[in-house]
């Protein structure tokens, strides 16, 4: 393939979805991280929305599968063909010279996965890989000097993990990554209804439920919605009302865990960069910061003022393009700053 010059793109490869940044022209691609394959020959059917909406639909010999896991990669050559079908797809039929990209990991991966992210980048037709860690990105996309020696405290709620970071002069100073996020809010919707009405149902279902009326902290007007599902016992079709506040009651466990981790990372902050989140309050991105309440629920655990950023959904893809024209700094040698592990 050839390639025109000057196509530097940013990739936000999570869990849930991929956005591609291009330089230039922002975010230009977000798409669900799923793949259809066809099993008997191997060969991809859709990539993308389309295999989304084969998820729990296909015949035996089709199989939807998400090849990124708990925010790393979980299958290399499916993520592999993904990336080289997003990175065209976001320039259409132009012919260009093979881009230099920025991809985004969570913030305590190993040596192992970040050289995974890389050789999939680069298999897709990369010509220089560079990586960022989501906080520092998320950070930088919803607009925040990270430069300043002020405290800067970010929890960014993906689809496979939650990374919880305090970031002063460009760097993170303490950091957390759980493998709790928007995925284990569906696990636990999922968990509840089967163990309470003896219902099984999928994880589109469980996301739409998450997304109309799933709720953190407990609502003035308790909401509901009827669902579809398959009776355990019958083995039927079985239609049930559930509330927000049952909902509310399945995603108690994966929140509490989100919160307590970031208690935690306040714990191990230097009480100087403490006292500036303090005023400053906590930034949330990502999907999972739209979970209703749920910035109340964490403002009422660590007694510091929460605030949702604007798109934060897209913070991480605009973090990474904003990362664009600062990409000899991230070919540095690794900050040499000391961090704690909260």
């Amino acid at each position: 393939m050839f390639w025109f010059k000057g196509t530097d793109i940013g990739i936000d490869l999570g869990t849930a979805s991929v956005l591609v940044y291009v330089k230039g022209k922002g975010v230009v691609l977000r798409e669900p991280s799923v793949v259809a394959i066809d099993k008997n020959t191997n060969k991809i059917l859709a990539v993308g929305e389309e295999a989304r909406q084969m998820i729990g639909r296909t015949p035996g010999n089709i199989v939807a599968v998400r090849p990124l896991r708990d925010g790393v990669i979980s299958d290399y050559d499916t993520t592999e063909k993904m990336l080289k079908h997003f990175i065209k797809k976001a320039y259409g039929n132009k012919r260009l010279i093979r881009p230099r990209v920025v991809v985004c990991i969570p913030c305590e991966a190993t040596e192992v996965e970040k050289r995974a992210v890389k050789d999939a980048a680069y298999s897709a037709g990369a010509r220089e890989v560079y990586l960022i860690e989501e906080p520092i990105a998320a950070a930088l996309g919803a607009g925040v000097d990270i430069s300043k020696p002020n405290g800067c405290m970010v929890i960014d709620i993906g689809g496979g993990t939650t990374d919880i970071a305090v970031i002063s002069l460009s760097g993170i100073v303490v950091r957390s990554s759980i493998k709790v996020a928007g995925d284990k809010f569906d696990e636990a919707i999922m968990a509840y209804l089967k163990k309470k009405y003896k219902l099984m149902i999928g994880e589109r279902t469980a996301e739409d439920l998450k997304i109309n009326i799933g709720c953190a902290y407990k609502r003035d007007e308790d909401l509901s919605m009827e669902i579809k599902g398959r009776d355990l016992i019958s083995g039927l079709p079985k239609n049930i009302l559930v509330t927000s506040e049952e909902i509310r009651e399945a995603l108690m466990e994966p929140v509490d865990a989100i919160a307590t981790a970031a208690h935690r990372v306040l714990e191990n902050t230097p009480p100087e960069l403490a006292a500036d989140i303090s005023d400053n309050g906590i930034l949330m991105t990502g999907g999972g910061s739209l979970l209703w309440g749920l910035d109340k629920y964490i403002e009422e655990r660590t007694k510091v003022p929460v605030r949702i950023a604007e798109d934060p959904i897209s913070c991480v893809a605009k973090g990474t393009g904003i990362s664009l024209d600062y990409l000899d700094y991230l070919n540095k040698e690794k900050n040499k700053k000391t961090f704690k592990k909260a």
